[in-house]
């Protein structure tokens, strides 16, 4: 940019009519490209600041032109600015979408008997495994076969009672193993034959 000689040199008085005329023309067109008064009417402030601060090497032509290229500048950076929060934001709520379908589509899988089921039988196969061979045979004769003690015992060559007794004592390894499910399985568990 040229200096312009101290008689061209913009004035307060040329600068407050400039600044008059002006202002709402580079409003107008500040507002068709933020799409927001109050943001386009700072942006044009701020550009007629900027270019007093320069006045000394602008002339009365030379104003007007020079601040509506500050006034584009300023547009494009809010523009940008918006742009960049806008695709920050986008792929925010991309990944939050994502995150929330993957959540969705995850619970409708989720068949919480089948969970509940297979993590129980998991518990009671490891309980079961753990006792005595005896006592395992009796409760699974008992509990899985349907078999009576009378039926159990005359089988097995033992007694009533010390069916029951073994019955008894995997019902307490079962207990402890199954204590967040035993609600459920109480009646399976706790019924005697």
């Amino acid at each position: 940019m040229e200096s312009v000689s101290s008689g061209e040199m913009l004035d307060l008085a040329a600068f407050d009519r400039l600044f008059g005329e002006y202002r709402p023309r580079f409003i107008r067109f500040a507002v068709s490209y933020v799409t927001d008064a109050a943001v386009a009417e700072d942006l044009v402030m701020e550009s007629f600041m900027a270019a007093w601060e320069r006045r000394a090497l602008l002339s009365e032509k030379s104003f007007p032109p020079y601040v509506l290229v500050i006034v584009r500048n300023k547009c494009l950076n809010h523009l940008r600015s918006r742009q960049v929060r806008l695709r920050a934001e986008e792929d925010l709520n991309s990944h939050r979408a994502r995150l929330l379908e993957l959540r969705v589509s995850t619970l409708e899988a989720c068949e919480p008997a089948q969970l509940f089921s297979d993590e129980a039988r998991r518990l009671v196969d490891e309980t079961l495994a753990r006792l005595p061979e005896r006592t395992r045979e009796i409760f699974q004769r008992s509990r899985f076969r349907g078999e009576s003690y009378k039926e159990i015992a005359a089988s097995m060559g033992t007694t009533v009672k010390s069916v029951e007794f073994e019955v008894s004592k995997a019902m307490k390894s079962l207990r402890v193993s199954l204590r967040d499910y035993l609600p459920l399985f109480y009646l399976f568990l706790l019924i005697d034959k």
